[in-house]
């Protein structure tokens, strides 16, 4: 697995209001999205390109396209919603499918109680939105699903990471024989005995979204 914490003053700047107690949901959910735009340009590196043949006005060229078959982004609901519309504005023709995951708050497991993707996913590459790589176990989840299904490649987008989730995520991919690389803005200190990542920046999806019941 490869880990990416990408180092740019911007993502620091946005980050740092985001983890902000008193940013408030509006302006979260707004520089949320302009976060993962940022981390959107990274984590498409090595998106897959065909070459293609074009006319500019002033000679012909060589340049490239997204090849086929068109990648596939993935946000984890609910909390990877907010996520969705930063990496879709900067990969406008890829498709988008939806993984409902929850986390038992007692013994941290992910279990999946929605889909909405292909069945077959062979030769795609998947981007994965989900705000926070905490314990690791939604996102191996994800990870285990997609690959499952025909996933050779895929990249998840994290706004911040703890170390137990990187190495969790590590352990339970390391033999699945598909490349894996989480793009994050920040690998933070630790997990607090709630499975919160400490300094963090709270509830992802209470923040974006409030409180629900």
């Amino acid at each position: 697995m490869r880990l990416l914490a990408v180092d740019h003053p911007l993502v620091a700047h946005k980050l740092t209001v985001l983890r902000n107690a008193r940013t408030d949901s509006p302006t979260f959910r707004r520089l949320a999205d302009e976060l993962v735009t940022l981390l959107a340009y990274e984590a498409t590196r090595d998106a897959r390109v065909a070459k293609v043949s074009i006319e500019t006005p002033v000679a012909p060229t060589v340049g490239v396209k997204l090849s086929a078959p068109k990648p596939l982004i993935v946000p984890i609901l609910r909390a990877g919603l907010g996520m969705l519309d930063g990496m879709a504005r900067l990969v406008p023709t890829a498709e988008v499918g939806f993984l409902g995951m929850i986390r038992d708050e007692d013994t941290l497991q992910a279990t999946t109680y929605a889909t909405r993707l292909p069945d077959d996913l062979t030769g795609r590459q998947c981007y994965v939105l989900d705000p926070m790589l905490a314990t690791g176990g939604t996102l191996a989840a994800a990870v285990r699903f997609l690959v499952d299904r025909g996933a050779d490649d895929i990249t998840a987008v994290c706004l911040l990471a703890a170390p137990e989730g990187v190495e969790h995520l590590e352990h339970e991919t390391s033999e699945l024989g598909v490349p894996v690389t989480v793009v994050t803005a920040a690998v933070d200190e630790r997990l607090n005995e709630k499975g919160y990542i400490v300094p963090g920046l709270g509830d992802a999806g209470d923040r974006l979204y409030g409180i629900v019941d």
